[in-house]
């Protein structure tokens, strides 16, 4: 399969790199390693997004990370279209575990987005940082 970044009829975008905290390192580390984690609260049972310390439904600190394949559909999006890069999208997932997550979506032009549609996680090259979950359509 074609890198996304080789096909010109689909949108790609620089993403700057995050910023990697003590709290944050675990996810940053998997995701080198291509790697997409979440975090479980071990005494409401919760999975949740983005992966922190306390669980934001019941506030235990009982989280531990869990390796997530990074599969759900698009809840929705919003099309930036007044960029120096072009248009690009942006939106929530809604991941198979239930978490929402914000995200961007490449691979694919932002008019051939749509709400529900099946899409699975991606890690896109950062400079000098690490690489970043995006979403491309399955």
């Amino acid at each position: 399969m074609t890198d996304v970044q080789d096909r010109p009829d689909v949108m790609t975008r620089d993403i700057p790199a995050p910023a990697v905290t003590i709290e944050s390192k675990p996810f940053w580390d998997a995701a080198a390693e291509g790697k997409f984690l979440i975090k479980r609260c071990n005494d409401c049972g919760q999975a949740h997004w983005y992966p922190r310390a306390l669980c934001p439904f019941c506030f235990s600190e009982k989280t531990v990370w869990e390796e997530s394949p990074g599969e759900g559909v698009i809840y929705t999006y919003s099309v930036m279209r007044r960029s120096p890069s072009g248009p690009y999208a942006i939106g929530y997932v809604t991941l198979n575990e239930g978490p929402a997550v914000l995200t961007n979506f490449l691979g694919v032009a932002p008019e051939a987005l749509s709400i529900g549609q099946k899409v699975k996680v991606k890690f896109q090259p950062t400079t000098n940082g690490p690489p970043v979950p995006v979403f491309v359509p399955v």
